[in-house]
């Protein structure tokens, strides 16, 4: 009798827990989103480039041969304004903006931009985008 309470209450906790990231995650990878797009708005090159992950910087400077400030502000990445939706799966998000996506991964010490500039290729193909990680 005691193995299918069981059994139920582990599902019913397993099913909670899958129902989506918590709000703190979703808030911190929203707030990172739009601090990027505001910094490029501003043309704060330097602000923007320290919200890349570092192998998303590093694939900048290398492809272009320059440093982030400069590389970052010869790419034709699109404004982005208010947030459309936010997914969060563990330590990776989706941002989708008015006008562009970002995809933004957990490290320890916040959310980071991995790829910027990003548009779907449609149905199941992978988004094509400015600016990504190595």
């Amino acid at each position: 009798m005691r193995i299918p309470a069981l059994v139920g209450a582990l599902t019913a906790v397993a099913v909670l827990c899958a129902c989506g990231a918590p709000q703190a995650r979703r808030d911190g990878a929203t707030r990172a989103g739009r601090a990027f797009e505001e910094a490029l708005a501003a043309d704060a090159y330097g602000a923007a480039c320290a919200l890349l992950a570092p192998g998303s910087r590093e694939q900048l400077e290398e492809d272009e041969r320059q440093p982030c400030v400069r590389a970052l502000a010869s790419q034709d990445l699109p404004r982005g304004e208010g947030v459309s939706s936010v997914d969060v799966h563990g330590r990776q998000a989706l941002l989708r903006l008015e006008g562009e996506t970002l995809f933004l991964s957990q490290f320890d010490d916040g959310w980071r931009v991995t790829a910027a500039g990003c548009v779907p290729e449609g149905g199941d193909e992978p988004y094509r985008c400015v600016l990504k990680g190595a």
